[in-house]
């Protein structure tokens, strides 16, 4: 009902939030899912996170603090919680993403490629769980 009555100019910048979240959860997911496999997929999966993951997770958090200073919200949980997965998210990635590389470049060793497929598996579920907050508003 409240998405009934929000001003037009918000359209864009909610636009942009939903749309880096949408590629970066994709992303995530394709990480997931060749990480751990055989060299050539590691490659897809470093080349993953730095073309994909990051500037996704850039939009989504840029994006997203710009709608939410639009909205003047009095900072209801479930802002907080897409903070914290945002945030906090970062770090995640950027290690994730170093591990990916090291996965890449020495393919014979086999932890680097399990240990992101780990990492971006926990991410994942986090930002499911951000979405979930996102989209019920539970306050």
């Amino acid at each position: 009902m409240l998405g009934l009555i929000r001003p037009d100019s918000w359209n864009f910048p909610l636009f942009l939030h939903v749309l880096g979240a949408m590629v970066l959860v994709g992303a995530v997911a394709a990480t997931v899912v060749t990480a751990g496999r055989g060299p050539l997929l590691r490659g897809v999966a470093f080349r993953t996170t730095v073309f994909l993951v990051l500037p996704s997770w850039l939009l989504m958090r840029v994006a997203g603090q710009w709608i939410e200073s639009k909205e003047n919200l009095d900072d209801p949980a479930w802002v907080g919680v897409g903070f914290i997965v945002g945030d906090a998210g970062l770090i995640v990635l950027l290690v994730t993403t170093g591990l990916a590389w090291w996965a890449y470049r020495h393919p014979e060793r086999g932890w680097p490629g399990r240990a992101v497929t780990g990492l971006a598996s926990l991410y994942l579920v986090a930002l499911l769980v951000a979405m979930w907050a996102m989209t019920a508003k539970p306050d």
